[in-house]
């Protein structure tokens, strides 16, 4: 049986401008292409009319196709010889499973490669107008998975979480920002800490809500964000006003319920 070649390809957080050149050379000789639902519309439009498409999305507690199920149909098409790439939404090695869809590949024996993309925490932060380092606020960042493995609690070391000089940015963690502020606030971080949901980030549906650690998650609730979310927590957020730059279709939604 003849075996091909699998790219897990990184297709940023959703502008097509943001794609990799290598990444759009993949696109455009695919063979077929697997996609999930945080690929942007304008990428997916990339993809040629004679190149076979399959959506494997998954939602929040919506898995359409489980993971493993994935890793299979990743092993079947790798097997069938043909040219495949795996679109996945930001970095596949950044909270994209991609790590075990290559373990799975490298124990049938299917060539793979990894093309790193613009995960989300850069990519909005930066639409965003968010730095996620900045002397004299920030030392270092922070990526932390914002919901629990089937959806059980969440386990953090909360305590080193609420550094002051550190900034947080939580993937997948909409649903859970209740919790996360009242983890935070139990292990001693500042409740007017800056924080930050950026939605749809560096499209053009973009929205940011803005305030304190304290009420971040009563302005969300008052905000119809489109998916998916990103939350960003620490001082770096004050700088958003001053260094936004991104001029979505619609405007920001900053301050919501101010």
């Amino acid at each position: 049986m003849a075996v091909g070649r699998v790219y897990l390809v990184g297709a940023g957080p959703g502008d097509p401008d943001l794609l990799t050149v290598k990444a759009l050379r993949l696109i455009r000789e695919a063979e077929v292409v697997v996609y999930d639902r945080l690929v942007g519309a304008g990428i997916i439009d990339l993809i040629p009319r004679r190149a076979e498409r399959v959506f494997v999305g998954k939602a929040p507690r919506n898995h359409a196709v489980p993971q493993h199920e994935i890793n299979a149909i990743l092993v079947r098409l790798g097997l069938s010889g043909r040219r495949v790439v795996r679109l996945k939404g930001g970095d596949p090695y950044v909270f994209g499973r991609g790590s075990e869809e290559a373990l799975a590949l490298a124990e049938h024996g299917i060539p793979f490669e990894i093309v790193p993309g613009v995960t989300a925490a850069t990519g909005c932060g930066a639409y965003a107008g968010i730095p996620l380092t900045h002397r004299g606020l920030a030392t270092g960042v922070r990526f932390v998975t914002g919901h629990g493995k089937d959806d059980e609690a969440l386990e953090h070391d909360w305590a080193s979480m609420a550094d002051p000089n550190t900034t947080l940015v939580l993937y997948m963690a909409l649903m859970n920002l209740g919790e996360i502020r009242a983890r935070l606030l139990d292990a001693g971080m500042d409740p007017a800490t800056p924080a930050a949901v950026v939605a749809a980030g560096t499209t053009d549906r973009q929205a940011l809500v803005t305030g304190t650690l304290a009420d971040l998650p009563e302005r969300v609730a008052g905000a119809d964000l489109p998916p998916p979310c990103l939350i960003i927590i620490g001082r770096v957020v004050s700088l958003a006003p001053k260094l936004a730059w991104f001029e979505a279709a619609e405007p920001l939604l900053e301050a919501v319920n101010a």
